[in-house]
């Protein structure tokens, strides 16, 4: 495994790691680290340092949304014009391409139910590409990034035989 691929893989469960540590573990020198993560950052290869926060455990932690869209792709730019057009809103997390019976996976956040239909109704269906929406909203969140969010309990349900 190259040097690069060493160190995002490190990076992507701590970014807190400094290039000395990451030095230390792969037995590298501190400067072909400083290096090789400057590189990965000009080259867009490393876009941002993220920290996982557990937002049910704060109070008015708002609501997530996963929002399926139907659309026309556009002539030319196919894709890529509608879906940069939904990246520009603030509400919006993350944007994908998806195989399969809808186009784009949008992943909003806002603070209550009303606000991402708001969102939905008047910013997002409202582009003359989308088709259609179907909203699944967050309930639960078990697993971010390789982060899970409660420990594992016993099951505490009592056992009922015939």
């Amino acid at each position: 495994m190259g040097l690069k691929r060493q160190i995002l893989n490190l990076i992507s469960h701590e970014a807190k790691l400094s290039p000395k540590m990451i030095a230390t573990m792969l037995g590298q020198e501190e400067n072909n680290i400083i290096r090789a993560i400057q590189q990965m950052e000009n080259d867009k290869v490393i876009l941002g340092y993220n920290t996982v926060i557990n937002w049910d455990k704060m109070e008015g932690n708002g609501v997530t949304a996963t929002i399926e869209v139907k659309v026309t792709p556009q002539r030319e730019v196919g894709f890529n014009g509608v879906a940069e057009r939904i990246c520009r809103f603030p509400e919006v997390r993350s944007v994908h391409l998806m195989s399969g019976s809808y186009d784009l996976s949008v992943v909003v956040e806002g603070s209550n139910l009303k606000e991402i239909a708001n969102f939905v109704s008047h910013k997002l269906s409202t582009l003359d590409e989308v088709q259609s929406t179907v909203t699944h909203f967050v309930l639960k969140t078990y697993k971010v990034d390789n982060f899970v969010f409660e420990d594992a309990r016993e099951d505490e349900r009592l056992v009922i035989s015939p």
